[in-house]
C-alpha cells in the first residue's frame, strides 16, 4: 500500500471504464486546472461492461422518445463520431439491419420505426420481403428496417483516448486502487483505497457494476439492486464470415431490455453471434461456472430479485438451455440467417451487464443517475452507454459544476 496523497483533489472519480473517462475528461475540459482524480480498481482502465463490449456504436433506434437513453445516444453518436474522427480512432458507419422474421413481430418493428423517426434519425429505410438481401444477402425475414447511422468501434480505445484527455489537461489515473471505505470530513472525503488514501473535495460514482455498492459505502441509499446477467457471443469462423455484412439484429422483445441474439461485425473483421442473457453467479464473473458465494447471497436475499425472476422464469430458462445448448444457440440464429449451422461457430467472448432492478422487480431501462451532498452516483447506465458516454459525462459534468459550484 502506498502512503497517503498530501493534496486534496477537487473531483475523484470512481471508475476506469468509458463512462467515468469521459465524465473526467468533460470535467477538465468545462474547468482548466481542475485537480481530477480518476480511481480504477483493476490494473487497467475499461476492464468490465467497456472492455467486453461488442463494439456498436448505437444509432437511437429503440429507445423511448424524449427518455435519458434517447436524447444521450442521439447526441453521444455524433460526439463519438467527431471524436474518433478526430483523434484518429479507427471507425466505420456501416449500418445495421433489423428483422422481423414473422407476422407478430410487425407490430414492434413499425414501434422501432416510429421511435427512430421521432429521435431523428435519418436516412431511416423500410425493406420487405426479398430487398432485405439488398442489404444482407444471406438474411431471412418478411420486413426490416436499415438503419445507416449505426456503427462500430474498438470501446477500449475510445477510453484510453479519453483517458488520455484527462491526463494532458493535468489529471491524474490510479489502477489498482479499490476504494473500500469513504468516510466524510469537513472539506470533503478521505477515501481508502489499496493505495491508500485520497483527499477529495467532491466525488463521483461511475462504477457499473458496483455501482449500487459504492452508492452505498458513500452513505446513499440507490433504491435499486444491480443484478448482473451475462452474455455468452459465438464467433464466426473466418471462412464463413461472408454469410454477414454489417449488423443484423432481431426485433427485439418490447418487455426486455436485451436485444436477442444477433450478428455484429467488428472493427477488426471478427464477427460475433449473440448474446444470450443469463443470471450471472458472480458480479463480474465471465467464465460460465464463475461463482462468488457472497454475490450470490446479495442477489437471493433481495426481494426484488424474486419479484422479477417470478415475472421471466420461462423466458429465463430458455436463456440458461441457450446457454448449454449450442444446438439451441444455432436455432435462434437460424431465424435470421438460415444457412449458419453449427460448425461455422468457435467460441468467442462473454459479457455481464449491470442490469439494476427495482425493489418492486422492476428490470430499470434507463438511466439513472442521482446526487447526494458533494456527491453524483451513475447508478444505471446499460447500452447504449458507451455509445452515448461523450453525452452522459457532459451531462455529469455540467451538475457537478452547478452543484458542486466549481469554477
Amino acid at each position: 500500500m502506498e502512503a497517503e496523497e498530501k493534496a486534496v483533489h477537487d473531483v475523484a472519480v470512481i471508475g476506469g471504464g468509458i463512462v467515468g473517462t469521459a465524465t473526467a475528461m468533460a470535467l477538465g475540459e468545462r474547468i482548466r486546472g481542475l485537480s481530477i482524480v480518476i480511481l480504477e480498481k483493476e490494473r487497467g482502465l475499461a476492464q468490465h461492461q467497456t472492455g467486453h463490449n461488442s463494439g456498436v456504436i448505437h444509432s437511437g433506434l429503440y429507445y423511448r422518445p424524449g427518455s435519458l437513453k434517447a436524447v444521450n445516444c442521439v447526441s453521444g453518436r455524433d460526439a463519438l463520431y467527431e471524436f474518433c474522427e478526430r483523434n484518429q480512432i479507427p471507425f466505420e458507419r456501416c449500418g445495421k439491419l433489423v428483422v422481423a422474421t414473422d407476422e407478430e413481430e410487425i407490430p414492434a418493428l413499425e414501434e422501432l420505426e416510429r421511435r427512430g423517426r421521432e429521435n431523428g434519425l435519418e436516412g431511416l429505410e423500410r425493406l420487405e420481403g426479398e430487398d432485405l438481401k439488398g442489404r444482407e444477402p444471406h438474411v431471412q425475414g418478411i420486413a426490416g428496417l436499415w438503419t445507416p447511422q449505426t456503427g462500430i468501434v474498438d470501446y477500449v480505445r475510445v477510453t484510453e483516448a479519453f483517458a488520455a484527455k484527462v491526463v494532458s489537461g493535468g489529471g491524474k489515473i490510479l489502477t489498482g486502487a479499490k476504494v473500500w471505505k469513504v468516510n466524510r470530513e469537513k472539506d470533503g472525503f478521505t477515501l481508502r483505497t489499496t493505495r491508500g488514501q485520497i483527499r477529495s473535495r467532491f466525488l463521483i460514482n461511475c462504477t457499473g457494476l458496483q455501482s449500487d455498492r459504492v452508492a452505498r459505502l458513500c452513505g446513499v441509499d440507490p433504491g435499486l439492486r444491480i443484478v448482473p446477467f451475462r452474455g455468452e457471443y459465438y464467433k464466426i469462423k473466418p471462412e464463413r464470415r461472408s454469410l454477414v455484412k454489417n449488423l443484423i439484429y432481431p426485433v427485439p422483445d418490447p418487455d426486455l431490455p436485451f436485444l436477442g441474439v444477433h450478428f455484429t461485425r467488428r472493427i477488426d473483421g471478427e464477427v460475433e453471434a449473440g448474446p444470450n442473457a443469463v443470471l450471472a453467479l458472480k458480479r463480474e464473473g465471465y467464465g460460465r461456472f464463475s461463482f462468488s458465494p457472497g454475490d450470490m447471497l446479495e442477489i437471493l436475499s433481495y426481494s426484488g430479485f424474486w419479484k422479477m425472476a417470478g415475472g421471466y422464469l420461462t423466458t429465463g430458462l430458455n436463456e440458461y438451455y441457450r446457454s448449454f445448448s449450442r444446438e439451441a444457440f444455432v436455432r435462434g440464429l437460424r431465424k435470421l440467417i438460415p444457412e449458419v449451422n453449427g460448425g461455422d461457430l468457435e467460441s468467442g467472448g462473454s459479457g455481464v451487464r449491470a442490469q439494476a432492478v427495482s425493489p418492486e422487480g422492476k428490470l430499470l431501462d434507463d438511466f439513472r443517475i442521482a446526487e447526494g451532498e458533494k456527491m453524483i452516483h451513475v447508478l444505471n447506465a446499460p447500452s447504449p452507454a458507451a455509445t452515448a458516454s461523450i453525452s452522459i459525462g457532459r451531462k455529469v459534468a455540467e451538475t457537478a459544476v452547478v452543484n458542486f459550484e466549481l469554477g
